[in-house]
């Protein structure tokens, strides 16, 4: 049970922080300047990096640990199922977010915040569907 509590503790954690960045941060970056720009996506990058350098590793784990350790009257599929919507948030992120960054780290393109704010949606969708999951775990 420690292992869940734990686990539905960083998930929530990332659910927070993933709402927070789609209606605050993200939209944000439109308002800063060209000029300052650069630095604030590097400051932005380093920040998140170094709040998300426990909470993130912490919820992959304690998700890896419930398909071996599930307390009783959770079942697998439910375990497996939050475990792939993890899995496609981590390569969207990989794939579309962590490069769309590395892009505005080199040059302000209002067509890549733009993009950055809308496919991040569907990062923030699927934690909250995670969020939704883990949370019936702990009622179950």
């Amino acid at each position: 049970m420690t292992v869940l509590i734990v686990h539905v503790v960083a998930t929530w954690f990332m659910v927070g922080l993933i709402w927070t960045v789609q209606l605050v941060h993200y939209p944000l970056f439109s308002s800063v300047g060209d000029g300052s720009f650069g630095e604030y996506e590097a400051r932005h990058t380093r920040r998140m990096g170094a709040l998300l350098a426990f909470p993130a590793p912490l919820e992959i784990i304690t998700g890896a640990a419930l398909v071996w350790s599930r307390p009783p009257g959770i079942p697998l599929w439910l375990v497996l199922g939050a475990g792939a919507v993890l899995g496609a948030i981590w390569v969207m992120t990989a794939v579309v977010q962590a490069p769309l960054h590395g892009r505005l780290s080199r040059s302000l393109d209002p067509a890549d915040i733009r993009l950055l704010v809308r496919s991040n949606w569907w990062r923030t969708g699927l934690w909250t569907v995670r969020g939704a999951a883990v949370a019936t775990m702990l009622a179950l």
